[in-house]
């Protein structure tokens, strides 16, 4: 692989490159988010309110939407640098070593003394649909002087990826940054608040919720492509730029900020779990924004990165490689 090398495009002739490989011009990605540990239950089907099922399986898996996407692109091949905070417990010291052990950079990763570092409750059934409660513990503890402490590292980087398991002030904190320095800021809505987001949320150069978010934050229901449409369009009438709206087993929508729209279908797969398809999905558009493509060539990165997710069972254990990709992108 020569220095000119780049992450191949998905609708060229891909490069078979072993995991260890990554592109000439590495892109440098900062992360503002949460690290977890889930506790996964899989099971035949969910429970009702009040109902107890017997589950199949219980695994401890390392996640949290900040982590899972700062290990979606770094196993795509960027440089990734996270900033969180975990707890001054066991699960804490375990999930920071396996973030150094994918190549992230956790030196802004803080233990917070006396507290738990953050939790999900995960159950998954068989059909891969999930149900999960978050318990933040450190994640809420991350302040806006944490952020500012890293504003060399924002200023320097192609992109910010923030979401919002983390305090809202710190994550408009590391926005408004990445701003004053003309760095790319991708904002994933989740956990989506009722209602409007707050304007500097909005002003991210790319927001992209999924269906059940893009419905908490507009109220109308989104079941298909032309509701997608609908609800993007709204967005945008709030402040939002380009929007990239991930609609599940469906693909995903984008509408950009001159008002053109399209849709970008996913290919059917085996659904395991689609605990951090999301996340994938996330992760392999900004690297692919990083490397030069366009916002459509991105977001069709972005959906095979998250329909490959959906094969595997976990978060982090879930995001695919370059290599993986390029199996489906020639």
């Amino acid at each position: 692989m020569t220095a000119d090398d780049e992450i191949p495009h998905p609708n060229q002739p891909s490069h078979h490159q072993s995991d260890s490989e990554i592109p000439g011009k590495r892109p440098r990605i900062v992360v503002v988010g949460s690290i977890n540990m889930d506790l996964v239950a899989q099971m035949g089907r969910l429970p009702r309110p009040g109902e107890t099922v017997s589950g199949e399986t219980f695994q401890m898996i390392s996640g949290g939407k900040g982590a899972n996407q700062a290990v979606a692109a770094a196993r795509l091949g960027a440089s990734v640098t996270l900033i969180a905070r975990v707890g001054d417990d066991l699960f804490g010291a375990n999930l920071r070593q396996l973030l150094i052990d994918e190549g992230i950079d956790v030196d802004s990763v803080w233990t917070t003394p006396d507290c738990s570092t953050g939790v999900a409750f995960i159950g998954v059934e068989k059909s891969g649909a999930n149900a999960i409660t978050v318990v933040p513990g450190a994640n809420g503890r991350l302040t806006v002087e944490d952020v500012q402490r890293c504003t060399d590292l924002i200023a320097n980087s192609d992109a910010l990826v923030v979401q919002l398991e983390t305090p809202a002030d710190s994550v408009a904190a590391a926005i408004a940054i990445a701003q004053q320095h003309g760095v790319r800021t991708i904002l994933d809505p989740a956990p989506a608040p009722e209602g409007r987001l707050a304007k500097q949320l909005l002003s991210v150069d790319v927001l992209s919720p999924n269906q059940t978010e893009a419905e908490s934050l507009t109220g109308m229901s989104v079941t298909d492509w032309e509701s997608a449409r609908q609800a993007a369009s709204h967005l945008q009438q709030q402040g939002a730029k380009d929007i990239v709206l991930k609609m599940g087993a469906h693909g995903a929508l984008v509408f950009c900020r001159d008002g053109t729209w399209f849709s970008i279908a996913a290919k059917p797969t085996n659904v395991i779990d689609t605990t951090a398809a999301g996340d994938a999905f996330t992760g392999a558009l900004a690297v692919a924004l990083c490397a030069g493509w366009s916002l459509q060539q991105a977001t069709q990165y972005g959906v095979i990165a998250g329909t490959f997710a959906c094969t595997r069972f976990g978060a982090q254990p879930a995001m695919p490689t370059r290599a993986e990709l390029a199996d489906l992108t020639d």
